[in-house]
């Protein structure tokens, strides 16, 4: 109960916070999505940038971590969207977007804060290196598997699958940012003293805005379309993923730190990029946006269940 008070409580409330402030207290959407540009764009890749910059690449990207995690990610996908496929009788297309619903995890604006209140800020290193290949992993295999299946019976074209891949990874400010800090630190590129200190700056700001933001994101979106399928995205994102997560991380002997951040970055709801990915090709949208409303609200409960059973 305690962690439920002082350490999920708190995040949640700065979602509700925006939440009731763009439903009830007049702020108005064009002020959410600003705030929403403002973290996904400015704030958070300076964020990753510095949180990249200065890590020990050598120390925190380990293998076993990463395969713990991702393994764990894409069995979950698998696991979305063959229910959605052959339970559930969807068409492939949409059945992808499921299966993108139940990888893609909010590592950001839910996985960050709720790790650093749990275990502090130095606890953080092992979410970062997780982080940094989660974009590329994410989109990679949804936009390859949605362009194999749309060119099905016309043969694969791998030049404009990778294309499309590097398009949509070269307009991520997320991905560029990674890409800038591993420049950095690889390069032992010195950031002038002013420089860091802006960015500092910047990074304190994007936690707390992103969750108010999301709040006001939740109010655009409404439980609707199959629920069955909505509450299969539910169970493997908030107990399949975190649970192999548990079972790989334990067989590859992660020490305590890494397997807390993966476990708790494994058990937080699906962020907001599972709608922007049903968006880009126009499938399964009320799916997509039921479960992150749906998801964001049961994680309050069940991520505080993995915290309590974590070592």
């Amino acid at each position: 109960m305690v962690a439920l008070i002082t350490v999920i409580l708190p995040v949640f409330l700065l979602i509700g916070a925006g939440y009731i402030a763009s439903r009830f207290a007049g702020f108005p959407q064009s002020g959410i999505d600003g705030l929403m540009k403002f973290t996904q764009s400015y704030a958070f890749p300076c964020l990753l940038f510095r949180a990249v910059a200065t890590i020990d690449l050598g120390a925190e990207f380990h293998l076993p971590l990463l395969g713990s995690y991702y393994a764990a990610a894409f069995i979950c996908y698998l696991l979305g969207f063959s229910a959605a496929r052959f339970i559930f009788r969807r068409d492939i297309e949409d059945s992808i977007v499921i299966g993108f619903c139940c990888l893609f995890s909010n590592t950001l604006m839910l996985g960050l804060p709720i790790t650093e209140r749990a275990f502090g800020e130095d606890a953080l290193a092992a979410n970062f290196a997780i982080i940094a290949i989660h974009a590329p992993f994410c989109y990679t295999l949804g936009i390859a598997s949605m362009e194999a299946a749309r060119g099905r019976g016309t043969g694969l074209n791998f030049f404009g699958i990778l294309a499309k891949i590097a398009r949509q990874m070269g307009r991520n400010p997320l991905v560029i940012a990674l890409f800038l800090g591993f420049v950095v630190n690889l390069g032992h590129i010195l950031v002038p003293v002013p420089v860091m200190a802006g960015i500092n700056m910047m990074v304190a700001a994007s936690i707390p805005a992103a969750l108010f933001a999301v709040g006001g994101v939740l109010t655009q979106y409404k439980i609707e379309g199959d629920l069955r399928v909505v509450l299969v995205i539910c169970v493997i994102t908030l107990l399949v993923h975190p649970a192999l997560v548990w079972v790989f991380g334990t067989g590859a002997g992660l020490d305590r730190d890494q397997f807390r951040s993966a476990l708790i970055t494994a058990a937080v709801a699906p962020g907001i990029n599972t709608y922007v990915f049903a968006s880009i090709y126009d499938r399964a949208k009320r799916v997509a946006a039921s479960s992150v409303l749906m998801t964001t609200a049961l994680s309050l409960v069940t991520v505080w269940m993995w915290l309590t059973l974590l070592p």
